[in-house]
């Protein structure tokens, strides 16, 4: 009886013991050095395990390693090396009696993964020897089988110590399920620079080794901070060393196809060669809420509320440029950017030390081209940016409209630009803006004033401000200006306005606020198509006195003489331009003998319109026109 229990007490030890085991796990410090030896001898890599390494018996047999470290023999540099703090590999009991161990799920917990970001191109490596090549083949071969691995809480961090540069890409979520036919499917999702993205790829690899092999495959990309709308995309990947070659790239960007080809030179610092052709390529603007569509009434309310806004003082990072070198062609038969629109577009840039240069050659935009160049360095702290652009023949009012939200102004527009600037957010940029505008507005109209009609009314009538109306416009035949840019101030001398109705020439010196205007001859013509003392010219000349007020209104008479020297007929304006001006009719003689000229301009204008438009009738020159 004594024995019986004692045998009793035996079993029921033994049994706990094999529930902790179960559920605990069996310490197991000698398979690290095992584990080790053969990582370091099939991959060239060393492998560190700082923690525990246990085996586990429930739910199945697994082994769990903790703390791990993997690293380039010959790399002593933190900065590029993967740790992880956890791997549990879930092993079928019957392969490990075979030899090959078969693995239904392996889990990486909370990896990291340090990306050193280089200035300068090293040389590659050299490649490994055809025996080297084949005994990895066979190593492949005698690989585990793994059905599926699952990415817990991930990071890559990209950084330069010297430079005190970081970035991450955190959050890392995957699935990775490999078939028995060798299809490969991974999905998942992280976060970019606190944008959220998802991605769904899939592939078929071929049976080892994979160098110089095509893998077909099938990805996906939802990145709402950046994409107005979802990738998805096809293509065959091919490995050649360091070289990551992507041939027959084709796709859609949301309902616009494109196809093209790309290269990945991941030997030392990145080396991207791209060459993309969209049917339709949207790029959302800073004022477009991500996945939003524009139509024509919230185009018009975004290009307002561009208007109004002020320039941001949020920094603009552009340190990622030192750290790849790129060679990229985009072209697209309609490219979107925000409310603006262009078709076709053709853009070439080259990336290489910081430098970025963009080439824009015959730029569709809105009826006439464009052509340009855009050039950022950032090599340095501070950012520099240089543009030049010439625009010919492009409608004025929708592109300023949506790039600009400025709305007052429509004809046919010629422009050179050439500007410069350095800084490090927007309203440094326009701060430190210098160089030289040229623009010129034919055959178009101010929108929402006026001039002809305001000036008419100097005669009966008391003005206050510039008298705006929306349904007012100012038809122009020629309005032309040429700007000097200092520290973001433009300064302009040569101001020319030509209309049917009206003339006028100004000049406006370093502004101390946006409307620091100054006319310096405006000329409205009335022309009521009848005979004798009602056909009229009359010419006013402003000036602006030393404090940068409105200063005296002259008459400007041929035959009359200097008015505002003689004390008579006129007063002077008060305080900016907007307060009351007045003004009498001018001298008799000098209307008489204008009277001929006024005519025959007129009749000269009506002809130039019938020749334009031969349906137009020619009754639309006279007064308030």
């Amino acid at each position: 009886m004594k024995a019986l229990k004692i045998a009793g007490g035996a079993i029921a030890a033994i049994i706990v013991v094999a529930a902790l085991i179960l559920i605990i796990g069996i310490p197991s410090g000698f398979l690290t050095s095992a584990i080790q030896e053969r990582v370091e001898r099939e991959t060239g890599y060393r492998l560190t395990i700082a923690g525990s390494t246990k085996i586990g018996l429930w739910p199945s047999l697994n082994v769990t390693i903790n703390d791990v470290t993997l690293e380039g023999p010959k790399d002593r540099d933190a900065s590029n090396r993967l740790t992880v703090g956890s791997i549990q590999a879930d092993i079928t009991l019957a392969s490990v009696w075979s030899g090959h161990p078969d693995i239904t799920e392996l889990s990486i917990n909370r990896p990291l993964l340090n990306v050193p970001l280089l200035r300068e191109r090293r040389a590659a490596p050299k490649p490994a020897p055809s025996k080297q090549a084949a005994s990895s083949g066979a190593a492949d071969q005698d690989a585990p089988k793994i059905e599926r691995i699952k990415v817990a809480d991930g990071t890559v961090m990209f950084s330069n110590q010297r430079d005190r540069v970081e970035n991450r890409i955190d959050g890392i979520s995957a699935d990775a399920v490999i078939g028995v036919d060798r299809k490969i499917r991974v999905t998942g999702s992280a976060r970019a620079s606190g944008h959220p993205l998802k991605f769904d790829i899939k592939a078929t690899v071929p049976a080892p080794p994979l160098e110089r092999q095509n893998v077909p495959l099938d990805f996906s990309l939802d990145a709402p901070g950046v994409l107005q709308v979802p990738l998805s995309a096809k293509a065959e990947v091919r490995l050649n060393g360091s070289v990551v070659m992507i041939n027959g790239l084709s796709g859609t960007v949301g309902d616009g196809a494109f196809n093209g080809w790309a290269s990945v030179d991941v030997s030392s610092k990145p080396l991207l060669k791209l060459d993309l052709d969209f049917q339709r390529l949207e790029i959302a603007s800073t004022n477009t809420p991500p996945g939003a569509r524009q139509d024509s009434q919230s185009s018009s309310q975004s290009s307002s509320q561009l208007a109004s806004q002020s320039w941001s003082d949020a920094t603009i990072d552009l340190a990622g440029l030192n750290y790849v070198d790129a060679q990229v062609r985009v072209s697209a038969a309609e490219l979107n950017i925000g409310s603006a629109h262009f078709a076709p577009a053709a853009i070439d840039s080259t990336l290489a030390g910081g430098l970025l240069k963009c080439v824009i050659s015959n730029l569709g935009a809105y009826g006439g081209q464009a052509n340009g160049e855009i050039d950022i360095d950032a090599s340095s702290g501070t950012p520099a940016y240089t543009m030049r652009s010439d625009l010919v023949g492009v409608r004025a009012l929708p592109l300023l409209s949506s790039a600009a939200g400025f709305d007052k102004l429509d004809g046919k527009l010629q422009a050179k630009i050439t500007v410069r600037s350095a800084g490090q957010s927007q309203r440094a940029i326009m701060s430190n803006l210098n160089g030289t505008v040229f623009a010129n507005f034919q055959d178009g109209a101010i929108q929402g004033l006026n001039v002809a009609q305001m000036i008419r009314s100097l005669t009966s009538n008391t003005l206050n401000g510039w008298q705006e109306g929306r349904e007012q416009t100012t038809d122009l035949s020629q309005l032309s200006a040429s700007f000097r840019i200092d520290k973001g101030q433009a300064v302009t001398t040569d101001l020319n306005l030509v209309g049917p109705l009206v003339k006028m020439t100004g000049a406006n010196g370093r502004p101390r606020h946006q409307d620091d205007w100054v006319p310096r001859r405006a000329e409205a013509r009335d022309d009521d198509r009848r005979p004798g003392p009602r056909c009229r010219s009359r010419r006013l000349r402003y000036s602006r006195d030393d404090r940068g007020s409105l200063g005296r209104t002259e008459n400007l008479s041929r035959h009359g003489g200097d008015a505002g020297q003689s004390g008579r007929g006129l007063c002077q304006a008060q305080g900016n331009g907007q307060g009351p001006v007045r003004t009498r009719r001018s001298r008799r003689a000098w209307r008489i003998g204008r009277q001929h000229i006024e005519r025959r301009r007129a009749v000269r204008y009506a002809r130039r319109q019938a020749r334009r438009d031969p349906g137009q009738s020619a009754a639309g020159i006279g007064p308030g026109s």
